[in-house]
């Protein structure tokens, strides 16, 4: 299973912010569309993502000033990503090991999805119920 698959079952959209874009306009696009992390795109490139955590962070050291910051000033970068033929297995290893929760699927070096490790547990969890199913189905007949 790669990730392509995964972007087959949820889809391509990608919500996105430029590094120029305000603190303020970020957090209210994670609060409006309930969301964790936005990729962080410069010239079509991802250079990093901005989430709850960079936010949390910037607080905590800059008090109230930080709301002046732009989200190239406290985003995480450079963006961990992966191509569309990663191995499911292989993102969740590398999300785990680099302890990150938000992952950029580029393709050709083009942004074309994005995915969380809930995504990534959501869909192991189908899988391995649907592996279960088949496997009680053999053996009761």
């Amino acid at each position: 299973m790669t990730m392509k698959e995964i972007l087959q079952s949820k889809g391509r959209a990608v919500l996105s912010v430029p590094a120029e874009t305000s603190l303020t306009d970020a957090v209210a696009l994670l609060a409006e569309k309930r969301i964790g992390a936005l990729p962080v795109l410069e010239d079509g490139a991802v250079i990093g993502i901005f989430s709850e955590r960079d936010v949390i962070y910037c607080l905590a050291t800059a008090g109230g000033t930080a709301l002046h910051k732009k989200v190239r000033e406290i985003m995480t970068a450079p963006a961990v990503t992966v191509d569309l033929d990663c191995p499911v297995l292989t993102a969740l290893s590398l999300m785990t090991h680099r302890r990150i929760r938000h992952l950029p699927i580029l393709d050709a070096d083009a942004l074309c999805g994005f995915v969380s490790i809930g995504d990534l547990v959501k869909h192991r969890m189908e899988r391995i119920e649907t592996e279960a199913a088949a496997m009680r189905d053999y053996i009761s007949s």
